[in-house]
């Protein structure tokens, strides 16, 4: 048996099905989990379908306060495949969150030199609550942790192995990231930060590694090339709607920015243990996002490797011995904050899951510190000791996973705030739109805010699901003429509504339809007979 669990081939199998359990728990019931379509995740669908039909793919998609053009690509490629629907939408938050278990724990291999410590860390990243949600919702932040995981397990292997390949991979990832989500731009600056510890730890830093950071530069700076030069051509990108959230602007800090800057970072950082975000996009409200068993375990992860950081820098700079371990704490502190920094830099919805996403790979990784020293306990162990640590770890790996996989598939799916935070309402509009028969002619009245003619943010969703699907269907304006027989949804009703559409055609009459009772997601809809 010991032989076998050092078997590379028995690693590499368990590995790769830890990951694929977690491609299942992502994609599991994901036509109906979470309830609805929301309006962001929509936007990039629609921009998707434009796209093929058009054959202009864009680096850059300016729709929705603008967002990097990688993911919406992809996400064409799939609607083209699959067809327009959920599935095919979401598809890509699944293979990267999926891809970010594998990456993370090939990370963890990596710099722990521990095959048990690689199959720890994608497990309880593969069964988390708060990476299930976010592989599950059709947002390009998913593949921020995937690409950190990879390109930091590629720039250690390669620093270990001193070969050109790994630094070349390592920089593609990197360069890639800028194409994804804007908390990425600040990914970088791990690397800048890491330079000091790098060059403490190796003997003859730079006479070795020239070459290899020389190669990491350029293919970095090549993939990452197109968006540069968007940026440079275009800076108007550059800017987003983070300026007027940012911490410092004076309107948000209110002339004190270390008095907010305290806040914004405590508020951050109890989100991992003891309260977290209040969005029911990003959370389950007011738990925080790590369960208690594996938040317990990050909080003990972080403070030993707090310690050992302390402790391997003051024993370089006393005795000057070089110690490759003392990168290794480094990274992990400065990866934890350097990509924290986006979510306390803003002073919008704090705590937020969704913009501390980059913190992912880190935080899991210090959860498997103490971990992988229960694991190391229970192999030492003899007799009754060897039974109880091996009790107590599947305790913690099986009561994680089974709370996480219950609290998102079970208690989260139900929630009526869940169904209302993904506006599954304007979803139940179009699933009932489509079972019309083909001779009624159907109409919707968005909520028309700005140019009357663009569809506003709030109705992608039902533009999405029925495109190309339905017959006699158009979104209504003032002077449209309304044909008979019609069904006519309004985005907002009221009773001013329908008394509007009586004193045109006094024969319509309301009905409220309720696909699903008890989530507070009914509607209205007009009939107006032949």
């Amino acid at each position: 048996m010991a032989r076998l669990l050092h078997s590379r081939i028995f690693f590499w199998s368990l590995l790769l099905l830890i990951t694929l359990l977690a491609f299942a728990i992502r994609s599991y019931r994901i036509d109906s989990i979470p309830a609805g379509l929301y309006p962001d995740e929509a936007m990039n669908g629609i921009d998707a379908i434009e796209a093929n039909e058009s054959g202009h793919y864009k680096l850059f998609y300016p729709n929705n306060f603008g967002r990097e053009g990688l993911f919406i690509n992809l996400q064409a490629f799939s609607l083209q495949m699959f067809g327009i629907n959920i599935p095919a939408l979401k598809l890509w938050s699944g293979i990267f969150g999926s891809l970010a278990v594998l990456g993370v724990g090939l990370l963890s291999w990596e710099l722990f030199r521990s095959r048990s410590a690689a199959l720890l860390s994608a497990f309880i990243l593969a069964t988390s609550f708060w990476a299930i949600n976010f592989s599950r919702i059709g947002f390009r932040a998913i593949m921020v942790p995937f690409l950190l995981s990879f390109a930091f397990y590629f720039f250690f292997r390669g620093l270990r192995k001193g070969t050109f390949l790994p630094f070349i991979l390592s920089g593609v990832f990197v360069g890639l990231g800028l194409h994804t989500y804007i908390a990425f731009r600040l990914a970088p600056f791990i690397f800048i930060l890491l330079l000091p510890f790098l060059v403490l730890s190796y003997e003859h830093f730079w006479r070795r590694f020239w070459k290899q950071a020389l190669v990491f530069i350029l293919s970095a700076g090549l993939a990452a090339s197109p968006m540069i030069f968007l940026f440079v051509t275009h800076p108007d990108i550059l800017s987003s709607r983070s300026a007027s959230i940012s911490i410092f602007s004076p309107e948000v800090n209110g002339g004190n920015l270390p008095k907010t800057l305290a806040e914004t970072i405590g508020l951050s950082l109890i989100k991992y243990n003891f309260v977290g975000d209040q969005n029911w996009r990003h959370n389950y409200p007011p738990y925080p996002v790590l369960d208690p068993l594996v938040g317990t375990f990050f909080l003990a992860g972080f403070i030993f490797s707090l310690g050992m950081l302390i402790r391997l820098l003051g024993s370089r700079l006393r005795t000057k011995r070089h110690d490759v371990e003392l990168p290794v704490h480094a990274l992990l502190f400065l990866g934890f904050f350097v990509m924290l920094a986006p979510e306390f830099l803003t002073n919008e919805g704090l705590p937020h899951a969704l913009r501390s996403i980059g913190t992912q790979p880190f935080v899991f990784l210090f959860a498997t510190i103490p971990l992988l020293f229960l694991l190391r306990r229970f192999r030492r162990a003899k007799g009754g000791e060897k039974l109880v640590f091996g009790a107590f770890l599947l305790l913690v790996l099986g009561g994680s996973a089974l709370w996480n996989i219950t609290k998102y598939f079970v208690l989260f799916a139900e929630r009526p705030e869940q169904h209302a935070s993904f506006e599954a309402r304007t979803t139940n509009m179009a699933r009932y739109l489509l079972t019309l028969p083909p001779n009624i002619h159907k109409y919707v009245l968005p909520d028309w805010q700005g140019r009357e003619g663009v569809i506003p943010l709030g109705a992608q969703p039902l533009a999405f699901l029925v495109h190309g699907k339905l017959e006699n269907f158009a979104f209504l304006t003032p002077d449209m003429e309304i044909r008979r027989p019609a069904v006519i949804i309004p985005m907002q009703y009221d009773e001013q509504v329908l008394k509007d559409f009586q004193s045109r055609i006094p024969e319509a009459y309301p009905l409220t339809i309720d696909i699903r009772p008890g989530y507070g997601t009914s509607f209205t809809a007009i009939y107006i007979p032949e």
